[in-house]
């Protein structure tokens, strides 16, 4: 399967990895997981190049988060951890991708203990890239995100940080629910998260050899939301 830019559309599913960048876990003051994790976005939320805006809804403090995402090529099911050459025969391309998150909306969740979908799920929370293909990322452990807002560096660091690497990564997702051609695997953020607001403009991509690929490159402009949604308290 040839990953193409609206093919990301239509993932199954987007598994996204918590809590992988050691240093992203102490900025938001949370507990290192003695395993992976994880929670899922809506493909609805998916933002491609040149769709428009990324939209922040009224009354939420919006922040991104940086990351590389897998897209899946083969059925994946109770790999095992271990299985590396499986588990990168499995992936058909790369993108990076800007996990948005509604951080006020989490907050209140993660206090009351409710879920916390809705501050992931907002349309446009997933500006993505093209598709990177294999062949430009040999090593998805040895290369490096980073975020820009308005020109200035916010998110930097490389994936080889990764608490948990791609195989245990995917060992761990596919014994819970099978990972099929299509669905998109999020694989954490590095450190320096924070908000953007309407009227600033984020740009993110990544670099292999010190040298950015350009086809993962985002650039993406953050406005107010048309919708009627406004946080109130749960």
């Amino acid at each position: 399967m040839a990953s193409s830019a609206q093919t990301l559309k239509r993932a199954g599913k987007v598994v996204c990895i918590g809590r992988n960048y050691a240093e992203h876990v102490a900025e938001l003051q949370n507990a290192k997981p003695k395993q992976p994790f994880f929670f899922l976005k809506p493909p609805s939320s998916i933002l491609l190049p040149g769709e428009g805006p990324c939209l922040r809804p009224r009354g939420v403090v919006m922040h991104f988060e940086v990351e590389l995402a897998l897209i899946m090529g083969k059925t994946l099911r109770d790999l095992r951890p271990d299985d590396e050459q499986g588990a990168l025969d499995a992936i058909d391309a790369y993108a990076v991708a800007i996990d948005m998150t509604a951080r006020n909306v989490q907050d209140e969740a993660k206090k009351k203990g409710l879920p916390w979908s809705i501050a992931k799920g907002f349309d446009t929370f997933l500006p993505m890239s093209a598709p990177i293909a294999k062949a430009r990322v040999p090593d998805p452990h040895a290369a490096e995100l980073f975020l820009d807002v308005n020109g200035r560096t916010r998110q930097r660091g490389s994936t080889g940080l990764m608490v948990y690497r791609v195989p245990r990564i995917l060992s761990d997702v596919s014994r819970v629910m099978a990972l099929r051609p299509g669905d998109v695997v999020l694989t954490g953020t590095p450190a320096g998260v924070g908000p953007v607001a309407p009227g600033d403009v984020m740009r993110a991509g990544l670099r292999v050899g010190g040298e950015e690929v350009r086809e993962g490159s985002i650039e993406v402009a953050v406005e107010e939301s048309p919708s009627s949604y406004v946080f109130g308290e749960t």
